[in-house]
């Protein structure tokens, strides 16, 4: 007897404040609910226990039952990884399918969403090569670095924030271990678990509008005491988790550096530069089915449309 063929991976990816997680539980509840879906977050931020208000997490009485993975994972301090992300993000969906349910992965962190979905491989690390980086960027400062892969990788550099130490390290890591370009490591968009991708295509006014009032809402939310709970957890250590749009901000004003209104203003300015980059990333995969944005009940008929049911 032939095998059955598993159902393709849905995926719901996009830009910051599009709307993926009310998408992604609309769509598990049309799709039969917590008895035949489970979500895997590819928010890179969202790994961390703790970080709640910063990252928009949904809260776990407003899952409406579907169970969550990779949510809540990491200690503050730990430093998030992208290839360990892919093992046990490809084994939770394994153990989804397992139980005969369906996985939807949902996030707005391009690499991690791709380490999931296509035929990537990451390279080691070596400790000796990343300190010296790291070296040379406390001495030189990130725009250094950012120079030095600049004439080394053009594409990646044009693709990584300037003041992005880690991923600047860790791309001028990669480089020397392998003698490769950075980005040659993103050649293709080759699915190693077939998939279909769905994005809300929100029009930039719109998003912009969306993406201030969340910053309100997070100041007004507790997002100061929240950061202040990190910080004992130590957050400010963290090579991944304090750079997290939001977080940085808080800190500043809970530091006296500036006022809450500067910090919401602030706030809104970086998820605006954050979503910029975003779509830059996920409008270079041509596999990506973009759904009008409108009100949830237009999005999710969109969505069903898209995936034939």
């Amino acid at each position: 007897m032939a095998a059955v063929e598993e159902p393709p991976l849905i995926a719901i990816v996009g830009v910051t404040a599009s709307g993926k997680s009310d998408l992604a539980l609309d769509l598990a509840e049309a799709l039969g609910g917590p008895g035949a879906v489970e979500i895997v977050n590819a928010d890179a931020m969202q790994l961390y226990r703790g970080m709640d208000i910063g990252t928009a997490k949904v809260p776990a009485d407003q899952r409406r039952g579907v169970a969550h993975h990779q949510l809540d994972v990491l200690h503050v301090r730990q430093e998030a990884s992208v290839a360990a992300y892919q093992a046990h993000a490809r084994a939770d969906i394994a153990a989804i399918r397992a139980r005969g349910r369906l996985p939807v992965l949902v996030g707005g962190s391009g690499l991690y969403v791709r380490a999931v979905l296509d035929q990537l491989e990451f390279p080691g690390t070596d400790p000796a090569v990343r300190a010296g980086l790291e070296v040379r960027a406390a001495e030189e400062g990130p725009d250094a670095l950012h120079v030095a892969l600049a004439e080394l990788d053009p594409p990646a550099a044009a693709a990584i924030d300037p003041r992005n130490t880690r991923r600047l390290v860790r791309a001028l890591e990669v480089i020397t271990l392998t003698g490769r370009p950075f980005s040659a490591r993103l050649p293709e968009h080759v699915y190693a678990l077939p998939a279909v991708q769905l994005a809300v295509d929100v029009p930039r006014l719109d998003l912009d509008g969306r993406i201030a009032a969340r910053a309100a809402w997070m100041m007004a939310g507790g997002l100061l005491e929240e950061t202040a709970r990190l910080l004992d957890e130590g957050l400010a250590e963290s090579p991944t988790a304090a750079r997290a749009v939001g977080y940085a901000q808080a800190m500043d004003v809970l530091a006296g550096r500036s006022t809450p209104a500067e910090a919401v203003d602030a706030v809104a300015l970086a998820t605006r530069q954050l979503a910029r980059r975003q779509e830059k990333w996920f409008r270079r995969d041509p596999r990506i089915r973009w759904l009008p944005r409108g009100d949830p009940d237009t999005v999710l008929a969109a969505a069903l449309r898209t995936l034939g049911r």
